[in-house]
C-alpha cells in the first residue's frame, strides 16, 4: 500500500531552500507503479515531488503530493547498447557510482549530485561544456502515467514526433516512473583552478576559455575587472596539459584546493589536477553531499553564446547592486538540443547562475531589475530556478510551446497534472 501523510508539512513542507511552503493537502508515497497508479487515478490534482530542490513553485499544488523516494532502483543494465534504466526517483548519486562499478558512465551530471534525475530531466537541469548538452539529452526513453492511471513508453528511437516534448516536461506530462539513459565506457577526470581571470581576456577569448576542458565553469561575483575562479575538469589524457601552467590566459593556477563561494573546500570534489572517476570530478560537490538547507537561493538565465560577452559587461555594471544579496554567480555553457522545452532548443547557450544570500524579499526585489539588465539578450529562465519575468514573455521564448500543449492535452486533458506555475507559464492567455 501507498503510505499516505495526511499532514503534508509532516515530511516536505518546505521546498530544500526553506524559501517556499508547498499547499498540498496530502503526500502519497508509493512503492510500486501500480500503487502509484492508484494514487493517480484517486487524485483530482497531483504532482509529482522529487529532492525538492526547484526554488519556485514549479512543484507545488493544492491537491496530491506523490513523492517517488521508494522509486530508487537500477532496472536493468543493458551493456552492448549502452543505455541503463533506472526508477524515476533515483539520483545521480545512486546512479553514478553503480554505473562507475560497472564501468560505464553518464556522459554530463550535474553540479549538485543529490538531485533526482527525473527531476533534472523534467527541468532541463545542466553541467556545462560546449560539447554537453542538458541532462535531459540522455534520456533514450520513458515510461510514466498519464492522467488515466495508464503506463505510456515514449522513446526517441519509435516516437520521433512527441518525444522531444516529453522529456522536458516540467512535470505536467504525468508521473514519470522510469527512464532509460544513454552511457558509456567510465572515464576519468582532472580538475584545475585557476584564479582571477582578467575580464577583458575573458571578453576577447570566451569560446576558447569555454572550450579549453570537457567542463568548464566561471566563479564571479561581478564586481572587480577579474573572474574569481576558473574551474577546468578535463578527460584525463585527452585535451591540453594543464599540470604546470603558470597562467591561463592571464589567471594564476591555485595552489590549494578552492571552494567557489569562499566556504571549506573540503566540501568540493578533488582539485589540484588529481585524476578520478568522472563521477567524482563533474559535480562541484562530491556523492554524498548535501548543501544545508537555507544556505542560497537561486536564479538562472540563459542567452544565446554569441551574447555572452555583452551579457556579462551588462552583469558587470549590476554588480555592485548586486553585491549585498550575491553568494556567488557561476557562468557555463551548454550545448543546442532538440528538446522543445529546453532553453538551448535549436541553439547553443550560456547559462549565468546567481547564488543569493537566503534573504527572499530582498532577492524578489532585486529579479526584475537584474532581468531588466539582461532583457536586451532575451533570456530565458530556468525552468526549476526564481524568476520575475512575466509568464508572456516566457511563452513567447519557446518555438514549440502550442505543439507541447497539444502534447499535454492529449495525455492529460482534464490538466490533473497542471499547477499554478505551468497554468501561467505554459497555457494561460496573457
Amino acid at each position: 500500500m501507498a503510505t499516505n501523510v495526511a499532514d503534508a508539512s509532516n515530511r516536505t513542507g518546505t521546498n530544500w531552500a526553506g524559501n517556499l511552503t508547498y499547499h498540498a493537502n496530502a503526500v502519497q508515497v508509493p512503492a510500486t507503479r501500480e500503487e502509484a497508479q492508484a494514487c493517480v487515478r484517486a487524485s483530482e490534482r497531483l504532482r509529482v515531488l522529487g529532492s525538492c530542490h526547484c526554488f519556485n513553485d514549479i512543484a507545488d499544488t493544492t491537491g496530491t503530493h506523490l513523492s517517488l523516494e521508494r522509486f530508487r532502483r537500477v532496472v536493468s543494465l543493458d551493456r552492448a547498447v549502452g543505455q541503463v534504466t533506472v526508477e524515476a526517483g533515483i539520483r545521480y548519486s545512486d546512479l553514478a557510482p553503480y554505473l562507475h562499478e560497472h564501468g560505464f558512465a553518464l556522459q554530463n551530471l550535474a553540479s549538485l549530485p543529490h538531485i533526482t534525475i527525473a527531476g533534472a530531466c523534467a527541468t532541463a537541469t545542466h553541467g556545462s561544456g560546449v560539447g554537453l548538452g542538458n541532462l535531459a539529452t540522455q534520456v533514450a526513453a520513458m515510461e510514466f502515467i498519464d492522467a488515466s492511471g495508464t503506463l505510456v513508453t515514449l522513446s526517441r528511437t519509435n516516437d520521433p514526433d512527441t518525444f522531444p516534448g516529453a522529456v522536458v516536461n516540467l512535470g505536467a506530462l504525468g508521473v514519470v516512473t522510469r527512464l532509460t539513459l544513454d552511457i558509456q565506457p567510465d572515464f576519468n577526470v582532472s580538475q584545475h583552478v585557476f584564479l582571477d581571470l582578467p575580464m577583458n581576456a575573458l571578453d576577447a577569448h570566451f569560446d576558447e576559455i569555454m572550450s579549453s576542458g570537457y567542463s568548464v565553469s566561471l566563479f564571479t561575483d561581478w564586481r572587480g575587472d577579474t573572474i574569481d575562479q576558473v574551474w577546468i575538469k578535463s578527460v584525463t589524457g585527452a585535451g591540453p596539459d594543464l599540470f604546470g601552467r603558470k597562467a591561463f590566459h592571464g589567471a594564476r593556477p591555485a595552489t590549494r584546493n578552492v571552494h567557489p563561494a569562499g566556504g571549506d573546500p573540503a566540501n568540493c570534489t578533488r582539485q589540484m589536477g588529481v585524476p578520478g572517476s568522472s563521477y567524482d570530478r563533474l559535480p562541484h560537490l562530491p556523492i554524498g553531499a548535501i548543501p544545508a538547507p537555507g544556505g542560497d537561493s537561486q536564479a538562472e538565465y540563459f542567452v544565446a553564446r554569441e551574447d555572452a560577452a555583452a551579457a556579462g559587461a551588462a552583469l558587470r555594471a549590476f554588480g555592485d547592486r548586486m553585491a549585498p544579496h550575491l553568494m556567488q554567480s557561476e557562468v557555463r555553457v551548454v550545448a543546442a538540443d532538440d528538446l522543445w522545452m529546453s532553453p538551448c532548443y535549436g541553439e547553443p547557450r550560456v547559462a549565468f547562475h546567481f547564488s543569493f544570500k537566503p534573504d527572499w524579499p530582498a532577492v524578489k526585489n532585486l529579479l526584475p531589475a537584474l532581468e531588466a539588465v539582461l532583457e536586451p539578450f532575451d533570456p530565458i529562465p530556468h525552468w526549476g530556478k526564481l524568476f520575475a519575468m512575466q509568464p508572456g514573455t516566457v511563452k513567447a521564448r519557446y518555438k514549440k510551446l502550442d505543439a507541447f500543449r497539444d502534447l499535454l492535452e492529449k495525455h492529460d486533458p482534464t490538466g490533473k497534472f497542471r499547477n499554478s506555475f505551468v497554468n501561467r507559464n505554459v497555457f494561460e492567455a496573457d
